[in-house]
């Protein structure tokens, strides 16, 4: 597993129960390696525009992310999971991607980036 790859994780439903649910590996984090992910989602209407990635069927490395449909990179869905809750990795995304992502989080966490 490494940084910018798609991944399955054991993640807990708003049911409670836990299912397997697309992420998108950020960094690994130090001591533990545990990772911290956000979560990817199809439901598009939840975009928060200059904020979350969209990825499309037509991007160039959608086909390498494994993705099976269109989908949302949900930066307001963080989460550090360890190993053990990492199924696997299904694809990844570009590295150009994985750099805007983490440039845009970078922004809004040092309040240089703000969003209605």
């Amino acid at each position: 597993m490494k940084e910018g790859d798609v991944a399955l994780a054991v993640l807990p439903q708003h049911d409670g129960e836990k299912k397997n649910r697309p992420v998108l590996v950020l960094r690994e984090m130090p001591r533990y390696h545990d990772f911290l992910v956000c979560g990817i989602s199809s439901r598009l209407q939840r975009h928060i525009p200059g904020f979350d990635e969209v990825i499309l069927p037509a991007d160039a490395d959608f086909r390498a992310s494994g993705l099976l449909a269109a989908s949302l990179v949900r930066l307001d869905f963080l989460n550090v999971l360890s190993r053990t809750r990492v199924v696997g990795s299904i694809g990844s995304v570009s590295p150009e991607r994985h750099r805007r992502i983490l440039n845009v989080l970078s922004r809004y966490l040092l309040g240089n980036l703000s969003i209605p």
